[in-house]
Order: C-alpha cells, then sequence, then structure tokens
C-alpha cells in the first residue's frame, strides 16, 4: 500500500492505518530503535509507542513522506528512552560515541538540530552537496544509528578509513553551518 493510502487510513481514523504502516514499516523502524537501544524488548516497545504516536499526531499533521515521519518519531522515542535508561546507569556500546560525535559538528550549546527548521533546512542542504558515499556513510551513522564496522563491512573499507571520512565530514558540517549564521 502507498504512503499516501496510509495517511488518507490515519486522516479517516481507520485502524486498518496502523496495520498497514506496521506491514510496510516495522522492519524499517525495529533497525532505528534497535541501533540505539540494543535491547528487543526496549525496541519493541519503541516501535509499538511510534504507532501511538502517528496515530495521535495524524491528524493534524498529514507527512508527505511517511517513513520520514515515523522514523523521525522511532528516532525521538529511541533517544529518549536510551537517555531515561543510562539515566540510573551509565554504560558501554555505541549510542553515548554517537551521541558525543555528533554534538562535536554543531556549534555551540548542544541539542538536537532537528528541532528547528532552519538548522533542518541547511543540514538538508549540506547533505545534498555531499558525494554519495560520504552522505550515505553520514546517514547511516547518524540518522540509523548503525556502528561503524558495520558501516565499514557494507562500503568494503577499513573503520579507520570510515572514522576519519565522519571526522571530515563532521568538520565540514560545523564549517557550513557556520557560514549560514546558525549557531547552537
Amino acid at each position: 500500500m502507498e504512503d499516501k493510502r496510509i495517511v488518507a487510513l490515519f486522516l479517516e481514523r481507520d485502524e486498518q492505518a496502523l496495520t498497514e504502516a506496521r506491514r510496510v514499516y516495522h522492519r524499517y523502524l525495529t533497525r532505528i530503535a534497535q541501533n540505539v537501544l540494543h535491547n528487543p524488548q526496549d525496541t519493541e516497545e519503541c516501535v509499538n509507542d511510534t504507532y501511538l504516536r502517528a496515530w495521535n499526531a495524524i491528524p493534524p499533521h498529514q507527512p508527505k513522506r511517511l517513513s520520514v515521519f515515523l522514523g523521525k518519531i522511532t528516532r525521538r522515542l529511541a533517544l529518549d528512552r536510551y537517555t531515561a535508561l543510562t539515566a540510573q546507569k551509565r554504560g558501554g556500546g555505541t549510542t553515548p560515541a554517537l551521541l558525543e560525535e555528533w554534538r562535536d559538528a554543531l556549534p555551540g550549546e548542544e541539542g538536537d538540530p532537528t528541532d528547528d527548521l532552519a538548522i533542518r533546512e541547511a543540514l538538508n542542504r549540506f547533505l545534498r552537496q555531499l558525494p554519495t558515499e560520504k552522505r550515505r556513510v553520514f546517514i547511516r551513522r547518524y540518522w540509523y544509528g548503525d556502528p561503524i564496522p558495520t558501516i565499514a563491512t557494507d562500503h568494503h573499507a577499513t573503520e579507520s578509513r570510515i572514522k576519519m571520512m565522519l571526522a571530515r565530514t563532521r568538520g565540514e558540517l560545523k564549517t557550513f553551518l557556520e557560514k549560514e549564521g546558525i549557531s547552537l
């Protein structure tokens, strides 16, 4: 079923929307949550919460790209859950490193760059001007939260090459945002 039809079902308040959204996007959303949480139970709960949030958000929202809309909800829920889980116990894993890398790429104070429309638009412009491989690696690391070894394997590269590529891209992003007059 197409996104437009699924969104129409949401707008009609037809519960079939949830069934279709799950059928089409469950694996995609699970991957996003699992890469942040690394726990099957927390991941499943996060994905289920995504469907509830989508049900409550459509309407008034009418997403043009349902995959991005649901992915953003899942990512936000997973990061919130991760923060809550690690507030009591600090652990290892890739998520702390991922968040630290992301903070280093942004000028000024820490924060989530996707919250502000101007920053989101600047980030999209930045990503569009990147060569395909750099853009894919950047998105896999910072949107999907894929671990560096996985990205390296999939791109037939060494981990050090991927780390260097990400470090340089973060530096380019910081410079780009500063030239755009964006300080966080």
